[in-house]
């Protein structure tokens, strides 16, 4: 099921449009966008209104998100809501490009959802096993601040560490160095992976300890392999579930 890297962004409507089915549709571009559509307004309206910063008139937001927003000021553009209609535009635009069908079933959607929480238990495992030798990173504020927390990082970092650096990643791979998809997916992958683990270092709640930065660095490697193998839509909504379910296991 691995999907080459073309022209710097990943091929996400696997073998043209011709094929059916579940594991096609859940795939596209397009599917995905539904799919994540619910996790970007649930972000988006409790960072607003019901995490406990909002009730204090403050901005909280996931470190991607605020990133994206910083970006997209040094370009001139303006918008508290700027990283969603990102998502939305890049989804839509591999979308048309690939000339993607504009329909959709719920059942793939149920589906997809069911896929992407079943994908999250092997992490799971592994970070519960971890936690027996390692230290892991501690989590701060309300359930329904982590909850909202956890929706916004599993769309905004995987857009961010896994749709968009892997498209700048195998440009400069593919198109600078010359390598072959084998090295250009394992590139990204291990790269990416790296950049996923010292990010989480830019909160001022997080100090660097080695041995958390080797299990983020597992987590974005394994998000990375199935972002090839799978697409945006179950990555982040896997992402999101593995959060979701720490908080609770």
């Amino acid at each position: 099921m691995s999907r080459a890297i073309d022209a710097g962004s990943p091929d996400l409507v696997r073998r043209g449009n011709s094929q059916t089915g579940y594991f096609h549709e859940s795939e596209l571009p397009f599917t995905s966008l539904i799919l994540l559509l619910p996790l970007v307004v649930i972000y988006e309206v409790g960072t607003q209104y019901f995490t406990t910063a909002a009730h204090r008139g403050l901005d909280q937001q996931i470190i991607a998100f605020s990133l994206m927003r910083e970006f997209f000021k040094l370009c001139g553009v303006h918008g508290q809501h700027i990283p969603a209609v990102a998502l939305v535009v890049i989804l839509l635009s591999i979308h048309i490009a690939h000339k993607g069908k504009w329909n959709f079933h719920f059942g793939t959607l149920v589906g997809m959802v069911g896929e992407s929480v079943l994908l999250a238990l092997p992490l799971l495992a592994i970070s519960r096993e971890l936690s027996r030798y390692v230290p892991l990173a501690a989590t701060y504020g309300t359930r329904r601040d982590l909850i909202i927390m956890s929706l916004g990082a599993g769309v905004y970092e995987e857009l961010v560490f896994r749709l968009v650096f892997f498209a700048i990643l195998s440009l400069a791979l593919k198109d600078a160095l010359r390598l072959n998809s084998f090295w250009v997916h394992l590139g990204v992958v291990v790269l990416s992976a790296f950049a996923f683990a010292g990010y989480h270092y830019l909160s001022p709640t997080e100090h660097f300890q080695y041995r958390s930065f080797v299990f983020r660095t597992i987590a974005g490697a394994y998000f990375g392999i199935l972002f090839l193998l799978r697409g945006i839509g179950i990555t982040a909504t896997c992402h999101a579930s593995y959060d979701i379910l720490i908080l609770f296991l």
